[in-house]
């Protein structure tokens, strides 16, 4: 599968599906987040899928445990590749999710790519945001979860501790520094460099003029710059 993921980070379905028809021969993967799904539901779900394309379901579930696992049952039904989580909702929450029948692949989020140091010292942590990643990951594999979300600059370490067969994800990835909300950014190549098997864009790639052009100059920016 490709390694970008493209995020769908549109008002409607109709851009929604627009932009998988133009992309998915380019584009394997497509992320659906909680603006498009509480608006249109299984639906929009059923009708990425029945244009050949994967779905990301990112609604980062955080609940009790029974809570957790139905709505990983429900994604299983929708027939979505991969569906995450939130890593601090516990252990106990992770191996219900994972016990799951015939669920997507599990990716844990472990900091927010828009938090950084001060933002863990609001909430009482005193870890930094390397270290409080790393952690996560560590108890999301022991958990048996498919793989993490985590910015590029936590990336490498999680890689080499919890192994090839442990996905990583990253979102925050821009082309060049958008000066949005994002804290922690970095560009596809660099991704990829820091052993991601998967990286997210959104506003970079939909807003553009041309979606399909900036999904190529995505990928030609990788091929120039390994």
């Amino acid at each position: 599968m490709k390694p970008l993921i493209v995020a769908l980070d549109v008002e409607t379905d109709t851009e929604a599906l627009a932009l998988v028809k133009d992309l998915r021969s380019h584009v394997d993967l497509f992320k659906v987040g909680p603006v498009l799904f509480l608006k249109y539901g299984g639906a929009l779900l059923s009708q990425i899928k029945a244009l050949g394309a994967e779905i990301f379901l990112d609604m980062k579930f955080h609940d009790i445990p029974s809570v957790v696992a139905k709505a990983i049952a429900r994604a299983g039904e929708w027939g979505v590749y991969s569906a995450t989580l939130h890593i601090s909702g516990g252990k106990g929450m992770m191996m219900e999710a994972v016990a799951v029948p015939n669920r997507p692949k599990l990716w844990g989020v472990t900091i927010l790519t828009s938090l950084d140091e001060k933002d863990l010292k609001s909430m009482g942590l005193s870890r930094t945001v390397a270290n409080q990643a790393l952690a996560l990951a560590h108890m999301a594999a022991e958990c048996k979860l498919d793989g993490i979300i985590c910015s590029v600059r936590e990336a490498s370490s999680i890689k080499k501790d919890c192994g090839n067969d442990f996905q990583v994800v990253t979102p925050g990835i821009r082309l060049e520094n958008s000066g949005d909300d994002q804290k922690r950014v970095e560009t596809p190549s660099e991704a990829i460099k820091q052993g991601a098997d998967y990286f997210v864009m959104g506003r970079p790639v939909v807003e553009s003029a041309s979606p399909l052009e900036t999904v190529k100059e995505i990928y030609q920016s990788m091929k120039v710059t390994r």
